[in-house]
């Protein structure tokens, strides 16, 4: 399981020789597993499962709360994401994999060779990467250290780093800094995913979010949102953009008929990307 391998890199990667803290860190594992499975669990329910104490159930907890991977609020630790708080990015990686391929698949219809691009750090957008080689040579200019890191060493791809202050639940940087080298650029395009849709506005839960990713919106040629079905089931607090301001919206074909007819009614282009690598 992707989800299990990504997890198994980051913690069992550091096992020291010392059997102690061995286990330790593999009972981190298991409960970051358990934790990404479940969505959400008390940890008293931790306790039981792991037969651990509460204190320790509370520091193995805020060890990965310190990561980055989840959020821990009145005895409950999260990993899927609210209406206020966003889930982390090894979260989401591992949710909607096949949509999110099939929809950075789709999106690579508007990518010409000679573009400067923003890329988001979004874990839609970052499925992208695979594809950039095909398109060759392009400036990719992004915020995301996960999509830096894959595409540092990719040929013919001019990497725009985007400094700042640096988010761990999300692995990128963001704030007045990001800003301020984004409105510093032009881009030809800007590729951007959000993690709720409600009345056809594209929502996030974090305003350092909307405001990085808005810069980037305001600075490109053409926006094209990134949404697998799931978005239009979610709400969050902040508001981004409208649907209709975008160039684009890609879904994956499993979003209902109900709300592809409501914004096609509306003349927002709606590209639905085929699990098999198609599109219409």
């Amino acid at each position: 399981m992707t989800q299990k391998t990504s997890l198994g890199a980051s913690l069992l990667d550091e096992l020291p020789s010392d059997s102690r803290h061995t286990r330790q860190l593999v009972r981190r594992q298991m409960i970051a597993e358990a934790v990404m499975t479940e969505g959400s669990m008390r940890i008293e329910d931790l306790t039981e499962r792991f037969g651990i104490s509460l204190m320790t159930a509370h520091r193995d907890v805020d060890e990965l709360v310190s990561r980055g991977l989840f959020r821990k609020t009145r005895g409950i630790v999260t990993a899927a994401a609210t209406s206020l708080i966003e889930s982390s990015d090894v979260y989401r990686s591992n949710r909607q994999a096949a949509e999110k391929k099939a929809i950075a698949a789709a999106a690579m219809q508007f990518v010409e060779p000679g573009q400067a691009i923003f890329f988001d750090d979004s874990t839609t957008v970052l499925q992208m990467a695979t594809h950039l080689s095909a398109k060759v040579p392009l400036t990719a200019i992004t915020n995301s250290l996960t999509l830096m890191n894959t595409l540092k060493g990719m040929h013919d791809v001019t990497l725009l780093a985007l400094g700042g202050q640096y988010y761990s639940w999300c692995n990128a940087f963001m704030g007045r800094m990001t800003i301020n080298e984004i409105t510093r650029l032009r881009a030809d395009i800007a590729f951007i995913s959000m993690s709720a849709i409600t009345d056809d506005i594209a929502f996030h839960q974090s305003p350092e979010i909307v405001d990085t990713k808005r810069a980037m919106f305001d600075c490109a040629v053409k926006r094209i949102l990134l949404a697998d079905h799931t978005k239009f089931e979610r709400r969050a607090l902040h508001s981004f953009a409208a649907l209709s301001e975008f160039d684009a919206v890609v879904v994956d074909d499993k979003t209902p008929a109900i709300h592809i007819d409501r914004m096609r009614s509306k003349d927002i282009n709606v590209v639905i990307a085929k699990g098999d690598g198609g599109r219409s």
